[in-house]
């Protein structure tokens, strides 16, 4: 296990780079603007979950491969971009028919497991991640206390609740914005596709972002 110190430092570490607005921030909000605050937070959960697989691949030793290799470290960037752009695309085309479904219809039991199963997938595929954790997480490893790929699952697990707090954070006041504008459905359907738009651009950010992400 590692130290107390270590565990601290990491904390504070993790806590300055959640706070800074990533893709992970930018679709939350997005998904809070199309979908609601439930479904947000539901992506917020997925995505940690997404983003902790990092964690297990740099406990494992492959985080170190994929952060140093451009090829795939650019195949996995670039997928994550073109899923965005899509739920982007989709979430505008339809915009309308999706606060009709809200309005009338109870959501789909099905309906959950996707918005986590997206969130996963962004998660899986953020470059921000990938550096992070490949680069930043084994320095506060103390190798004189053994067990290093339990260090750095356990130093990951004290990185993922930060951002759980601090992306469902984001997904409630997001989340609250778009229940304002749910007093219409014209206004709604506006914040749809606003929240499209956001995802898409944020696709083309992420194919377009370079290694130092």
């Amino acid at each position: 296990m590692p130290s107390t110190d270590h565990l601290l430092a990491f904390a504070v570490v993790s806590l300055v780079f959640v706070a800074i607005p990533g893709p992970s921030v930018l679709f939350t909000v997005s998904r809070a603007l199309t979908l609601g605050r439930q479904p947000a937070l539901l992506t917020v959960v997925g995505n940690a979950g997404g983003v902790y697989l990092h964690v297990i691949a740099v406990a494992l030793g492959i985080g170190a491969i994929v952060e140093r290799s451009l090829a795939v470290f650019t195949i996995l960037k670039l997928a994550g971009a073109a899923y965005l752009v899509y739920l982007g695309v989709q979430a505008v085309r339809h915009r309308r028919r999706a606060v009709a479904d809200m309005l009338n219809h109870p959501a789909a039991p099905t309906r959950n497991r996707r918005v986590l199963a997206d969130g996963f997938i962004v998660g899986v595929s953020n470059p921000k991640s990938v550096v992070f954790f490949a680069a930043v997480l084994p320095q506060f490893v103390d190798p004189t206390a053994g067990r290093v790929p339990l260090q750095l699952l356990v130093l990951g697990i004290v990185s993922i609740a930060a951002a759980l707090v601090s992306d469902s954070v984001w997904a409630v006041v997001a989340g609250a914005a778009r229940d304002w504008f749910g007093r219409s459905a014209r206004r709604l359907a506006a914040i749809g596709g606003a929240g499209g738009v956001v995802m898409i651009g944020l696709g083309v950010r992420l194919a377009l972002t370079g290694r130092q992400d």
